[in-house]
């Protein structure tokens, strides 16, 4: 297959013809409690803050010699990482839940990105699933963002797909808002699709066109934060996973040929996104500076779900539907601030091409693989 084209920081395009090639780290090997102990001796298991002398906070350690959680006698309070409170066991637990509630084991995973929860709508024979009824699981506070897990068939393809993802700007911690991910992992899911709203950076874009994501740029990884931060788990995957090929170039060529045949093609574009953290936009000198580093759209998600598909072993599918054009020039005009009612409206008017893409991209998968 062909290379594609991808923008780059001047506007112009130059081609990309890397294959896609990485290799799975899973084993039947340690249970949780055994790599927890043998990564950091000193760090708490998963019940021990809820044990006796514990901290009882699910999120800190007291080390304990008959002292009160919080004491002044207490030798050492040691943060517990959160991939800690979603072990393999717990992960494994949710999956159960799921495949057997729906009588289903999905092959392709789809996130609904803000107003595009229509992508779920269109599944055949959906058993649906409210985040809040689900063991463990958290919930999307965020308009926009349903709240809802749904499994069923889409153009003869098993698949489940959220109408709401987990942001850090929640309040959850990244391993958290990615936690779904590893669900779908363990309920069978081979390929993602990651749809977000984002803003465009680079000058061609314009509003209602849609970014294939080739790359991006991990600015909260930049500041520490990674959603596999914490004792690693062998089968979920590696302790340091490679990300140089995270977005199959395979389905992003495919896309580009389903976009030509669906009469959008000047609409569609190959970038690289980058995720900040939120829940505020962001400032003309930030969108400078993401510009100088060859970043074409910006958005609040997406990447750390990337970063934990990609650590189990899962293709990788995404894009972005621009819904504002950022502007990186300064001015007085209001009219020139992102807004999220300008984002949900944007995303209401381009559902139905989203919608169309995903389908075929998704029957080609199963034609495929069929």
């Amino acid at each position: 297959m062909t290379g594609y084209k991808v923008a780059n920081g001047n506007g112009t395009a130059k081609t990309n013809g890397n294959s896609n090639g990485h290799s799975n780290g899973h084993s039947n090997g340690l249970k949780s409690a055994d790599y927890t102990a043998q990564e950091n001796p000193t760090m708490c298991s998963r019940d021990c803050c809820s044990g006796p002398g514990g901290s009882n906070r699910g999120n800190t350690c007291t080390d304990k010699k008959g002292a009160k959680a919080g004491s002044l006698n207490a030798e050492k309070i040691i943060p517990t990482p959160q991939s800690l409170l979603y072990p393999y066991e717990v992960i494994e637990e949710i999956a159960d839940f799921i495949t057997k509630g729906s009588g289903m084991r999905p092959k392709i995973g789809i996130i609904c990105g803000s107003g595009l929860g229509s992508l779920a709508d269109i599944i055949q024979d959906p058993k649906i699933f409210e985040y809040e009824k689900i063991p463990n699981f958290p919930v999307s506070t965020v308009e926009g963002h349903a709240g809802r897990l749904v499994v069923g068939t889409l153009e003869g393809a098993t698949v489940m797909a959220m109408q709401g993802r987990f942001h850090f700007y929640e309040g959850y911690p990244l391993a958290k808002c990615s936690m779904p991910v590893r669900v779908m992992k363990l309920c069978g899911v081979e390929y993602l699709f990651a749809t977000n709203a984002a803003g465009g950076i680079n000058p061609r874009f314009a509003v209602g066109d849609i970014m294939l994501m080739h790359d991006h740029v991990n600015m909260l990884g930049f500041a520490g934060n990674s959603p596999l931060q914490g004792p690693n788990d062998p089968r979920f995957g590696p302790r340091f996973p490679a990300l140089v090929n995270s977005y199959n170039k395979d389905l992003i060529n495919k896309a580009i040929e389903i976009g030509k045949a669906m009469g959008i093609e000047s609409n569609i574009h190959v970038g690289v996104y980058s995720c900040l953290g939120g829940p505020n936009y962001e400032t003309i000198a930030e969108l400078k500076a993401l510009r100088m580093m060859g970043v074409d759209a910006v958005g609040m998600s997406t990447v750390h779900e990337v970063i934990t598909a990609r650590h189990c072993d899962m293709k990788v599918f995404a894009f972005s539907l621009i819904t504002n054009k950022c502007s990186t020039e300064y001015s007085d005009k209001k009219d020139e601030e992102a807004n999220h009612e300008e984002v949900m409206a944007v995303a209401k008017n381009r559902q139905k091409a989203c919608c169309e893409l995903v389908a075929r991209l998704v029957r080609e998968i199963h034609t495929a693989t069929a």
